[in-house]
């Protein structure tokens, strides 16, 4: 049963970022079913990738908290939309503690690129408002781009 697990749980973290990314881009936000998802699965994962209740779990679910509670003082200030937080939180349940960094530098070289590809469409269409940056789009990629690693790991 593990096994399959540890194919299928991967392609469904990829199908909700996917989705994710796409509703952002469309909707400019992220259905909370879909953080929920994604955070309700990542005890299924440490339980296939036979992570240790501890310390292992326990940090896990301590990295994840410290990096919600920091995205939310983010959106306090209004630098980050609720549901971007919520699926930073979520993914910090999956990516390993060493990887946590990584995946928010991506992130944030992900969502410069993309707001400056969409400041310079609003200069050229002589848009005078801010852009409304889909996020979840950057936050999507990074977890990606962070999560394939300890996967391909777990399989070497």
């Amino acid at each position: 049963m593990g096994v399959g697990f540890a194919l299928i749980l991967p392609v469904a973290l990829l199908c909700l970022l996917v989705s994710a990314g796409i509703e952002d881009v469309r909707r400019r936000e992220i259905a909370n079913w879909k953080n929920a998802a994604i955070a309700l699965l990542a005890p299924v994962w440490w339980w296939v990738i036979g992570l240790s209740v501890w310390p292992g779990m326990a940090i896990q679910l301590g990295l994840g908290f410290a990096v919600f509670a920091l995205f939310v003082l983010l959106f306090a200030v209004r630098m980050m939309g609720g549901g971007d937080v919520k699926m930073i939180g979520a993914l910090a349940l999956w990516v390993p503690a060493d990887a946590v960094m990584a995946m928010l530098l991506l992130m944030s070289i992900i969502g410069g690129v993309i707001a400056a590809i969409m400041m310079i469409d609003r200069k050229w269409r002589r848009d005078p408002a801010p852009p409304e940056v889909p996020y979840g789009v950057a936050i999507a990629c990074a977890a990606l781009l962070t999560f394939h690693e300890p996967l391909l790991n777990h399989f070497r």
